[in-house]
Parts: structure tokens; sequence; C-alpha cells
């Protein structure tokens, strides 16, 4: 009779390798296929109203970076609009494309006459190029050279004749929303060098010239959380500091977090609501993840695209 052959035997580390290679072939088409998709709202609250006042709720939206394809993401953003929220706060990097502004009318015109305040950062100004990604593990990514090439002023006139809301780049304005008084201060993009405090402080002045109807709640607004631009708020006397940019890290590692911020702040805080503390004083600060990419870094990883829902209540004391 033939002799049988021996069983073949795998060796460990080729087992291994194989295991290691299906384990990063399954994390890429989640993270470029499905997690970059699945769009969330989270929750955040934050105590500091006057006593008496509120509850109030704001939807914050950042980093849509959309482009004119992403058609399930303009239906997202739509339906966020039967939130009702009394605050519409737009943190900047709407334009993935340099066609965008089409559909980002078509994906925020539910929100119109809702009460609304917005910044800018560099992707209103600039459109997205094909980059390393890995230099954004060293440090952050540099301030452009280029000549802005996204139609900004379409943009921002969309924003305040279309929507009605209100341009805090380097400004500060005063509204009434449901029985609070908002003060709120906002600061271009400091990523891009476009950060004005000396502006911000003048018409801070003007809008603080005329006495309030009652007492008052500073929010502090900026597209890149910079230490520098946050320290200013915090001077300027914000309580609640709402802030994007930082994508959450885009690709975190589960159990640790994000990689990189893309600027100074620390990597612990790169999403979600944490405490900022400055010159003997503190707010809270909120980082959103945003709600999208560049198309040339088209994925996510333990990281999903969100808009969040703030609502402010009376501080507790």
């Amino acid at each position: 009779m033939p002799e049988r052959a021996a069983p073949r035997r795998h060796h460990p580390l080729a087992t291994a390798a194989r295991g290691v290679v299906a384990a990063g072939v399954a994390a890429a088409v989640w993270g470029t296929l499905i997690e970059r998709q699945l769009f969330t709202l989270r929750h955040v609250t934050m105590p500091v109203l006057p006593a008496g006042q509120g509850p109030l709720r704001m939807l914050q939206l950042s980093d849509l970076h959309l482009a004119p394809w992403q058609s399930r993401k303009q239906r997202w953003v739509r339906s966020l609009a039967a939130l009702a929220p009394d605050l519409v706060i737009n943190s900047g990097d709407n334009a993935g494309h340099e066609q965008a502004l089409f559909a980002l009318r078509h994906a925020l015109e539910p929100f119109a006459g809702i009460p609304g305040v917005f910044v800018h950062g560099s992707n209103d100004y600039y459109g997205p190029m094909l980059k390393n990604p890995l230099r954004y593990l060293r440090e952050p990514s540099q301030k452009s050279t280029r000549t802005p090439n996204l139609d900004n002023e379409a943009l921002t006139h969309f924003f305040m004749d279309d929507l009605g809301w209100l341009n805090l780049n380097n400004s500060a304005a005063r509204l009434t929303v449901a029985d609070s008084i908002l003060e709120c201060v906002g600061l271009n993009d400091p990523h891009i060098g476009y950060d004005r405090a000396d502006q911000m402080a003048a018409q801070l002045a003007e809008v603080r010239a005329e006495p309030a109807a009652g007492p008052v709640t500073t929010l502090g607004l900026v597209h890149a959380p910079y230490r520098s631009a946050l320290n200013t708020l915090v001077d300027a006397g914000a309580t609640a500091l709402i802030a994007g940019h930082t994508h959450g890290g885009q690709v975190c590692i589960p159990g640790y977090g994000a990689l990189t911020t893309n600027c100074d702040l620390p990597r612990d805080q790169a999403k979600g609501l944490s405490t900022w503390q400055h010159n003997r004083r503190a707010a809270f600060l909120n980082v959103s993840a945003g709600l999208g990419h560049s198309i040339y870094a088209p994925v996510r990883f333990a990281c999903r695209p969100e808009a969040t829902l703030i609502t402010l209540v009376p501080a507790v004391l």
C-alpha cells in the first residue's frame, strides 16, 4: 500500500502574518467604505447659563468637506433640521471640492430662518490637494502658499443672506435665542494665520457698549482649536468654546485615541467635551470630530463622522 502523506504543518509565524494581513485588509475596508459613511449625532450638555434660563439647544456642524457627489451626506445633514435647534453653529471647513457650493446650498437650505453663527476654516478658502498623510503624524499641516481657489465670498453671502447667519470671523455679536442672551465671539482660522484678535476685541467692545437686557452667556467660536486662540476667547469671557478642525484624529487606535490633532491641542482633547483652563479661568470646550474628510484621504477609523447637539443648561453653583 502507498504511504500516506504526512499532514501539512503551518508555521506559527506564517499563520500570524496571514492574520495580520487579513486584519489590515478588514480595517481598510471598514475605514474607507463603511465607517466614513456612518454619520452620528452626538449629544453634549454644557452647564453655563444663568439660573432660570434654558435649556438652549445648539446644533454644531463642522468639517463637512463636502463634494458634489456626496449625496448621502447631504441627505443626512438636511435631516438634522427636523431637530429644530434654537441655534446653528457652523465651525468651518465646509467645502471639499471647488464645485461644492451647489451641494452646500442643497445640504443647508433647510436651516434657513433658524438663527445661526459661523466662522471659516482653511477649506472655505482653499480646495483640497493631494498630500502625504504621514506628515500629519509629525507636525500640523503648513499654511498654504497657494492663491485661494474657493469662492469664499459666495459662501459667506449664502450663509448671511440666504440662511440669515451671523458672521463671527474676527468679530462679535449679541443675540437673544429663546430666553437667553448670547454674546458670541469668534476668530477666523488660526491654522492659516487669518485670526485677528484685535479686530475681534474692537467689535466686542462695541457690542458691550450697549447694556444688555439681562444676564449674558458668552460663547467662543473658532475653527482650529490652537491654544492661543482658545486662550484669546477665554480672555474675552467665553465660558463655552466650540471648535472643529481635528476630525477627532480621523484615524484612531481603539484604547489609545487620536494619533494627531493637526494643531497644538493636546491629543486627548481631539474630540468631544472637555474643559479648557487659562489665566485662572475655565471654560467648557467642545471639539467636533466633523462630518467629512479630504477627498484625497477618504477614510475614518474608530472615529465616526458626527454633528453635535449641544444643550446649554443653567450652571450648577
